[in-house]
């Protein structure tokens, strides 16, 4: 029988339409801070021109989060998305391969591969992303969240979990909540 390799990293995808995506990769890094992981949260679509919970609180425990996007792909240009996506892919590709973390979580990347509004493959482009994953540092853990997960990048992850809509509120016209969505 073989032996569990442990030191191995990990490729977990958080996935679907319904809510949760990012608070269960948020958990996850609060445990592995917890625990005495270095952990970096790279934010695809989120711009650091605005105030997020998650922002706040990480700041004051210490756990690294950058937002990279400048928001909701109607909100901008798609040639200001489009930049902001290829600055955030070549940070994120660097963090990850350096090595220096433990843990990265890549909030969103899934929403940002499946733009389909504008053109994102030559900024960022899957392939990459795929060779990324697969050839990180041993011991980096990803964690991938978004909706509409590639179907190349399920197949390389070592968990896929899909949070599925039952019910929600903004089908009951309430919308955003402070300290629920941001």
């Amino acid at each position: 029988m073989n032996k569990p390799d442990n030191k191995r990293g990990l490729v977990l995808v958080y996935t679907g339409d319904g809510k949760g995506k990012t608070t269960a990769a948020l958990g996850l890094a609060v445990r592995a801070t917890g625990r005495g992981k270095r952990v970096l949260v790279v934010q695809f679509i989120k711009s650091p021109e605005r105030t997020y919970g998650e922002k706040i609180v990480f700041d004051r425990l210490g756990i690294e989060i950058v937002q990279k996007g400048v928001g909701f792909t109607w909100t901008k240009t798609p040639e200001e998305h489009r930049a902001a996506l290829r600055e955030a892919w070549r940070y994120a590709k660097e963090q990850v391969m350096g090595g220096q973390y433990d843990v990265v979580i890549l909030d969103e990347l899934n929403n940002a591969l499946a733009i389909d509004r504008f053109p994102v493959a030559d900024v960022l482009p899957l392939d990459d992303v795929l060779d990324t994953i697969k050839n990180r540092p041993r011991h980096v853990h990803l964690v991938i969240t978004g909706r509409d997960a590639r179907p190349e990048i399920t197949a390389i992850a070592d968990l896929v979990t899909e949070m599925k809509a039952v019910k929600h509120y903004y089908d009951e016209g309430i919308p955003a909540v402070l300290g629920v969505e941001y």
